[in-house]
């Protein structure tokens, strides 16, 4: 009995992962549920040469939103820094990197509802 040859494609591989290389260079927005109809939106992700405070600013005056620099912590120790924004502001998010040319639209992954 012959064996049959079948092309090696993962339906599960994200094509987004394959075309921006590794998941450790992504941009990651998401949108957490607080209480109620309140929800935190959070950018992580971002390169470590950026100045993160000045992008919260204009995430802030921007939007018209309120926002906060969090260090992020693995086990005691800080891996990076994370944007907190108040409400859902993931698309407008998306759009601000991309327009100021932060990051490529690839490098950028929306999580949540």
């Amino acid at each position: 009995m012959a064996t049959m040859q079948f092309n090696q494609f993962n339906a599960f591989d994200d094509d987004a992962d394959i075309q921006a290389g590794n998941q450790t260079d992504k941009v990651h927005v998401r949108v957490q549920q607080r209480n109620g109809r309140k929800c935190i939106t959070t950018v992580a992700g971002l390169a470590v040469d950026l100045d993160i405070k000045r992008i919260c600013k204009a995430f802030k005056k921007n939007f018209s939103c309120n926002g906060a620099v969090q260090k992020d912590e693995d086990d005691g120790e800080v891996v990076g820094e994370v944007i907190q924004l108040s409400g859902d502001q993931r698309t407008n998010v998306m759009e601000f990197l991309v327009d100021q040319e932060i990051c490529h639209k690839l490098e950028v992954v929306l999580h949540g509802f």
